[in-house]
Protein backbone atom coordinates (compact mmCIF):
# COMPACT_ATOMS: atom_id res chain seq x y z
CA UNK A 1 0.00 0.00 0.00
CA UNK A 2 1.31 3.32 -1.01
CA UNK A 3 1.74 6.00 1.09
CA UNK A 4 1.96 9.80 0.57
CA UNK A 5 5.14 11.11 1.70
CA UNK A 6 4.03 14.83 2.03
CA UNK A 7 6.13 16.94 4.14
CA UNK A 8 4.35 18.77 6.51
CA UNK A 9 4.64 22.41 6.18
CA UNK A 10 7.66 24.12 8.42
CA UNK A 11 5.96 27.06 10.29
CA UNK A 12 8.42 30.10 10.13
CA UNK A 13 6.48 32.21 12.13
CA UNK A 14 5.34 31.24 15.66
CA UNK A 15 1.67 32.16 15.78
CA UNK A 16 0.76 30.86 19.10
CA UNK A 17 1.38 33.88 20.98
CA UNK A 18 -1.14 36.83 20.55
CA UNK A 19 0.14 40.77 19.61
CA UNK A 20 0.02 43.93 21.28
CA UNK A 21 -2.39 46.44 19.56
CA UNK A 22 -1.09 50.07 18.02
CA UNK A 23 -1.59 51.75 20.62
CA UNK A 24 0.76 49.99 23.15
CA UNK A 25 3.95 51.39 22.25
CA UNK A 26 2.46 55.64 22.32
CA UNK A 27 0.73 54.40 25.59
CA UNK A 28 3.87 52.44 27.19
CA UNK A 29 6.04 55.65 25.73
CA UNK A 30 3.49 57.97 27.90
CA UNK A 31 3.85 55.69 30.88
CA UNK A 32 7.12 55.51 30.66
CA UNK A 33 7.53 59.16 30.96
CA UNK A 34 5.32 59.77 33.90
CA UNK A 35 7.27 56.93 35.68
CA UNK A 36 10.27 58.82 35.05
CA UNK A 37 9.11 62.47 35.92
CA UNK A 38 7.69 60.61 39.39
CA UNK A 39 10.59 59.31 40.20
CA UNK A 40 12.94 62.03 39.88
CA UNK A 41 10.63 64.24 41.26
CA UNK A 42 10.86 61.84 44.44
CA UNK A 43 14.78 61.93 44.30
CA UNK A 44 15.25 65.41 43.87
CA UNK A 45 14.46 68.05 41.07
CA UNK A 46 13.95 67.03 37.57
CA UNK A 47 15.12 67.96 34.15
CA UNK A 48 13.96 67.48 30.55
CA UNK A 49 16.69 65.89 30.00
CA UNK A 50 16.77 63.37 32.87
CA UNK A 51 13.08 62.78 32.39
CA UNK A 52 13.30 62.22 28.91
CA UNK A 53 16.92 59.71 29.72
CA UNK A 54 15.01 57.83 31.82
CA UNK A 55 11.59 57.53 30.15
CA UNK A 56 13.93 56.21 27.39
CA UNK A 57 15.17 53.56 29.45
CA UNK A 58 12.08 52.42 31.51
CA UNK A 59 10.27 52.78 27.59
CA UNK A 60 12.36 50.05 26.30
CA UNK A 61 12.15 47.86 29.35
CA UNK A 62 8.87 47.78 29.59
CA UNK A 63 7.68 47.15 26.27
CA UNK A 64 10.28 44.60 25.75
CA UNK A 65 9.27 42.70 28.88
CA UNK A 66 5.47 43.35 27.81
CA UNK A 67 6.08 41.51 24.16
CA UNK A 68 8.15 38.73 25.26
CA UNK A 69 4.99 38.06 27.52
CA UNK A 70 2.48 38.67 25.17
CA UNK A 71 3.85 38.19 21.83
CA UNK A 72 7.09 35.73 22.50
CA UNK A 73 11.09 36.73 22.27
CA UNK A 74 11.07 36.62 18.91
CA UNK A 75 9.06 39.57 18.66
CA UNK A 76 10.24 41.41 21.65
CA UNK A 77 13.86 40.86 20.22
CA UNK A 78 12.31 42.81 17.10
CA UNK A 79 10.75 45.30 19.01
CA UNK A 80 13.89 46.17 21.34
CA UNK A 81 16.33 46.77 18.01
CA UNK A 82 13.69 48.67 16.52
CA UNK A 83 13.65 50.74 20.00
CA UNK A 84 17.56 51.07 20.03
CA UNK A 85 17.30 52.04 16.58
CA UNK A 86 14.67 54.62 16.71
CA UNK A 87 16.55 56.02 19.87
CA UNK A 88 19.80 56.31 18.20
CA UNK A 89 18.26 58.12 15.56
CA UNK A 90 16.42 60.38 17.58
CA UNK A 91 19.95 60.89 19.61
CA UNK A 92 21.32 61.70 16.31
CA UNK A 93 18.65 64.32 15.84
CA UNK A 94 19.20 66.32 19.23
CA UNK A 95 22.45 68.17 18.28
CA UNK A 96 21.51 68.52 14.79
CA UNK A 97 18.15 70.06 15.32
CA UNK A 98 19.51 72.45 18.19
CA UNK A 99 22.33 73.36 16.05
CA UNK A 100 19.60 74.85 13.34
CA UNK A 101 17.38 76.01 15.74
CA UNK A 102 19.98 77.91 17.52
CA UNK A 103 21.89 79.84 14.52
CA UNK A 104 18.16 80.68 13.09
CA UNK A 105 16.94 82.13 16.39
CA UNK A 106 20.40 83.71 17.37
CA UNK A 107 21.47 85.14 13.45
CA UNK A 108 17.81 85.97 12.11
CA UNK A 109 18.00 89.35 14.79
CA UNK A 110 20.54 90.63 11.64
CA UNK A 111 19.84 88.46 8.86
CA UNK A 112 18.25 91.08 6.16
CA UNK A 113 18.09 92.19 2.30
CA UNK A 114 20.14 94.90 3.45
CA UNK A 115 22.67 92.06 5.31
CA UNK A 116 23.51 90.41 2.36
CA UNK A 117 23.74 93.27 -0.10
CA UNK A 118 26.06 96.23 2.46
CA UNK A 119 29.99 95.24 3.17
CA UNK A 120 31.99 96.55 5.64
CA UNK A 121 33.70 99.71 4.25
CA UNK A 122 32.90 102.56 6.88
CA UNK A 123 31.51 100.38 9.60
CA UNK A 124 33.86 100.55 12.95
CA UNK A 125 33.44 99.79 16.81
CA UNK A 126 29.66 99.23 17.66
CA UNK A 127 28.05 100.92 14.55
CA UNK A 128 24.78 98.49 13.36
CA UNK A 129 25.49 99.06 9.68
CA UNK A 130 27.59 96.89 7.49
CA UNK A 131 26.69 93.12 6.01
CA UNK A 132 28.57 90.43 4.29
CA UNK A 133 28.08 90.83 0.77
CA UNK A 134 32.15 90.89 0.43
CA UNK A 135 32.56 87.76 2.45
CA UNK A 136 29.57 86.04 0.46
CA UNK A 137 31.34 86.89 -2.65
CA UNK A 138 34.54 85.71 -1.66
CA UNK A 139 33.18 82.59 -0.20
CA UNK A 140 31.18 81.58 -3.34
CA UNK A 141 34.53 82.57 -5.89
CA UNK A 142 36.91 80.89 -3.85
CA UNK A 143 34.81 77.32 -3.44
CA UNK A 144 34.35 77.33 -7.11
CA UNK A 145 38.11 78.24 -8.23
CA UNK A 146 38.28 75.04 -5.49
CA UNK A 147 35.62 72.86 -7.01
CA UNK A 148 37.22 73.71 -10.29
CA UNK A 149 40.87 72.65 -9.74
CA UNK A 150 39.48 69.40 -7.44
CA UNK A 151 36.28 67.87 -9.54
CA UNK A 152 38.20 67.16 -12.02
CA UNK A 153 41.45 65.71 -10.30
CA UNK A 154 39.35 63.20 -8.05
CA UNK A 155 36.87 62.51 -10.97
CA UNK A 156 39.85 61.32 -13.29
CA UNK A 157 41.49 59.88 -10.24
CA UNK A 158 38.41 58.03 -9.28
CA UNK A 159 38.04 56.64 -12.88
CA UNK A 160 41.57 55.62 -12.96
CA UNK A 161 41.13 53.30 -9.54
CA UNK A 162 37.84 52.06 -10.70
CA UNK A 163 38.19 51.36 -14.28
CA UNK A 164 42.02 50.68 -15.14
CA UNK A 165 43.81 50.75 -12.17
CA UNK A 166 45.76 47.50 -11.33
CA UNK A 167 49.46 46.68 -9.26
CA UNK A 168 51.35 48.83 -6.86
CA UNK A 169 50.65 52.64 -8.54
CA UNK A 170 46.83 51.83 -8.13
CA UNK A 171 47.50 51.09 -4.27
CA UNK A 172 49.92 53.94 -3.78
CA UNK A 173 47.51 56.41 -4.94
CA UNK A 174 44.71 54.46 -2.46
CA UNK A 175 46.98 54.79 0.33
CA UNK A 176 48.02 58.56 -0.75
CA UNK A 177 44.05 59.31 -1.05
CA UNK A 178 43.44 57.63 2.66
CA UNK A 179 46.17 59.98 3.89
CA UNK A 180 44.76 63.17 2.35
CA UNK A 181 41.16 62.57 3.59
CA UNK A 182 42.30 62.69 7.42
CA UNK A 183 44.81 65.82 7.09
CA UNK A 184 44.07 68.67 9.28
CA UNK A 185 42.94 71.85 7.46
CA UNK A 186 45.42 73.80 9.07
CA UNK A 187 47.86 71.85 7.29
CA UNK A 188 46.31 72.23 3.38
CA UNK A 189 46.61 76.31 4.68
CA UNK A 190 50.06 75.88 5.62
CA UNK A 191 51.02 74.22 2.24
CA UNK A 192 48.94 76.50 -0.04
CA UNK A 193 51.16 79.46 2.09
CA UNK A 194 54.38 77.74 1.63
CA UNK A 195 53.47 77.28 -2.23
CA UNK A 196 52.67 80.39 -2.73
CA UNK A 197 55.23 82.40 -0.78
CA UNK A 198 58.28 80.32 -2.54
CA UNK A 199 57.02 81.23 -5.77
CA UNK A 200 55.57 84.57 -5.97
CA UNK A 201 57.37 85.70 -2.24
CA UNK A 202 55.76 86.44 1.21
CA UNK A 203 53.76 89.48 0.32
CA UNK A 204 51.33 87.74 -1.97
CA UNK A 205 47.82 87.71 -0.61
CA UNK A 206 45.10 85.89 -3.19
CA UNK A 207 42.00 84.26 -3.25
CA UNK A 208 43.77 81.78 -5.24
CA UNK A 209 45.44 80.68 -2.77
CA UNK A 210 42.32 79.69 -0.67
CA UNK A 211 40.85 77.88 -3.59
CA UNK A 212 44.46 75.58 -3.60
CA UNK A 213 44.07 75.16 0.37
CA UNK A 214 40.42 73.97 0.05
CA UNK A 215 41.46 71.76 -2.99
CA UNK A 216 43.58 70.20 -1.23
CA UNK A 217 40.68 69.06 1.67
CA UNK A 218 38.33 68.26 -1.25
CA UNK A 219 39.95 66.49 -3.96
CA UNK A 220 39.62 63.00 -1.41
CA UNK A 221 36.22 63.29 -0.57
CA UNK A 222 35.44 63.79 -4.36
CA UNK A 223 37.50 61.18 -4.97
CA UNK A 224 36.42 58.46 -2.51
CA UNK A 225 32.58 59.60 -3.18
CA UNK A 226 32.93 59.65 -6.89
CA UNK A 227 35.08 55.70 -7.00
CA UNK A 228 32.39 54.15 -4.47
CA UNK A 229 29.63 55.47 -7.48
CA UNK A 230 31.26 54.11 -9.82
CA UNK A 231 31.48 50.74 -8.85
CA UNK A 232 27.73 50.62 -7.88
CA UNK A 233 27.84 50.68 -11.42
CA UNK A 234 26.82 47.11 -12.74
CA UNK A 235 29.24 45.25 -15.09
CA UNK A 236 26.70 43.96 -17.35
CA UNK A 237 26.05 47.55 -18.67
CA UNK A 238 29.73 47.57 -19.73
CA UNK A 239 29.96 44.60 -20.71
CA UNK A 240 26.74 44.97 -22.74
CA UNK A 241 28.52 47.69 -24.17
CA UNK A 242 31.59 45.90 -25.25
CA UNK A 243 29.73 43.65 -27.11
CA UNK A 244 28.39 46.29 -29.32
CA UNK A 245 31.38 47.33 -30.51
CA UNK A 246 32.04 50.97 -28.11
CA UNK A 247 35.31 51.42 -27.09
CA UNK A 248 36.22 51.53 -23.68
CA UNK A 249 36.73 55.12 -22.97
CA UNK A 250 33.19 55.48 -24.57
CA UNK A 251 31.71 52.85 -22.75
CA UNK A 252 32.89 54.84 -19.36
CA UNK A 253 31.78 58.36 -20.85
CA UNK A 254 28.26 57.65 -22.18
CA UNK A 255 27.41 54.23 -20.01
CA UNK A 256 28.96 54.71 -16.51
CA UNK A 257 29.67 58.33 -15.55
CA UNK A 258 25.84 58.64 -16.84
CA UNK A 259 24.24 55.63 -14.71
CA UNK A 260 26.35 57.08 -11.63
CA UNK A 261 25.57 61.14 -12.26
CA UNK A 262 23.15 61.55 -9.56
CA UNK A 263 25.81 59.67 -7.23
CA UNK A 264 28.56 61.45 -8.21
CA UNK A 265 27.02 65.13 -8.18
CA UNK A 266 25.95 64.03 -4.57
CA UNK A 267 29.86 62.93 -3.78
CA UNK A 268 31.12 66.51 -5.26
CA UNK A 269 28.15 68.72 -3.12
CA UNK A 270 29.61 67.02 -0.02
CA UNK A 271 32.53 67.81 -0.64
CA UNK A 272 31.93 71.32 -1.05
CA UNK A 273 30.05 71.08 2.05
CA UNK A 274 32.88 69.94 3.69
CA UNK A 275 35.15 72.87 2.74
CA UNK A 276 32.72 75.77 2.22
CA UNK A 277 32.94 76.15 6.01
CA UNK A 278 36.28 76.04 6.78
CA UNK A 279 38.20 78.62 8.78
CA UNK A 280 41.72 78.05 9.61
CA UNK A 281 43.32 77.68 5.87
CA UNK A 282 41.48 80.79 4.79
CA UNK A 283 42.40 83.21 7.82
CA UNK A 284 45.93 82.16 6.97
CA UNK A 285 45.99 82.37 2.98
CA UNK A 286 43.76 84.95 2.00
CA UNK A 287 42.71 86.66 5.37
CA UNK A 288 39.76 89.77 5.66
CA UNK A 289 39.13 92.74 3.86
CA UNK A 290 36.25 95.02 4.30
CA UNK A 291 34.80 95.39 0.53
CA UNK A 292 34.09 93.38 -2.39
CA UNK A 293 36.87 91.45 -4.43
CA UNK A 294 36.06 89.71 -7.48
CA UNK A 295 40.06 89.20 -8.55
CA UNK A 296 40.50 85.93 -7.45
CA UNK A 297 44.60 86.31 -8.30
CA UNK A 298 45.15 89.62 -6.74
CA UNK A 299 44.26 91.40 -3.14
CA UNK A 300 42.73 89.72 -0.29
CA UNK A 301 38.93 88.25 -0.04
CA UNK A 302 36.71 88.27 2.41
CA UNK A 303 35.07 84.54 3.33
CA UNK A 304 32.10 83.92 5.67
CA UNK A 305 33.78 81.96 7.87
CA UNK A 306 36.44 84.38 8.58
CA UNK A 307 34.35 86.78 8.61
CA UNK A 308 31.80 84.89 11.57
CA UNK A 309 34.81 84.50 13.34
CA UNK A 310 36.64 88.14 13.00
CA UNK A 311 33.09 89.31 14.18
CA UNK A 312 32.54 87.20 17.19
CA UNK A 313 35.77 87.78 18.20
CA UNK A 314 35.24 91.64 18.15
CA UNK A 315 32.22 91.30 20.40
CA UNK A 316 29.23 94.21 21.00
CA UNK A 317 27.08 94.45 17.86
CA UNK A 318 29.96 92.17 15.85
CA UNK A 319 28.24 88.61 17.53
CA UNK A 320 24.78 89.44 15.23
CA UNK A 321 26.86 89.51 12.97
CA UNK A 322 28.47 86.35 13.41
CA UNK A 323 25.25 84.71 13.48
CA UNK A 324 23.34 86.21 10.68
CA UNK A 325 26.90 85.09 9.18
CA UNK A 326 26.68 81.76 10.00
CA UNK A 327 22.75 81.23 9.02
CA UNK A 328 24.24 82.83 5.67
CA UNK A 329 26.50 79.75 5.52
CA UNK A 330 23.65 77.24 6.04
CA UNK A 331 21.34 78.64 3.67
CA UNK A 332 24.12 78.56 1.09
CA UNK A 333 25.09 74.74 1.77
CA UNK A 334 21.13 74.29 1.55
CA UNK A 335 20.95 75.99 -1.77
CA UNK A 336 23.90 74.17 -3.18
CA UNK A 337 22.16 70.79 -2.00
CA UNK A 338 19.21 71.91 -3.20
CA UNK A 339 20.49 72.70 -6.84
CA UNK A 340 22.56 69.50 -6.62
CA UNK A 341 19.35 67.32 -6.58
CA UNK A 342 18.06 69.15 -9.23
CA UNK A 343 21.23 68.19 -11.56
CA UNK A 344 21.37 64.79 -10.73
CA UNK A 345 17.84 64.27 -11.43
CA UNK A 346 18.42 66.03 -15.29
CA UNK A 347 21.61 63.94 -15.75
CA UNK A 348 19.64 60.59 -14.00
CA UNK A 349 18.80 57.99 -16.43
CA UNK A 350 14.90 57.88 -17.17
CA UNK A 351 14.33 55.29 -15.70
CA UNK A 352 15.72 56.40 -11.84
CA UNK A 353 14.44 59.27 -12.27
Amino acid sequence: MAVDMVPAPVQLVDTSHGRLPRWATPVAAVAALGVALVLLLVLGTPTVAGVVALGAVLFAIGLTVTSRIVEGPRRAADRLATTLVTGAFLLALIPLVSLVLLVVTRGAAAFSWEFLTTDMVGVFGAMTEGGIQHALVGTLVITLAAAVISVPIGLLTAIYLVEYGRGPLARAITFLVDVMTGIPSIVAGLFAFALFTLILGPAFRAGIMGAVALALLMTPVVIRSVEEMLRLVPNELREASYALGVPKWLTIVKVVLRTAAAGIVTGIMLSVARVIGETAPLLLTVGLVTQVNWDLFEGRMATLPVFAYRQYESGGTGIDRAWAAALTLILVVMALNLLARLISRWFAPKGAR
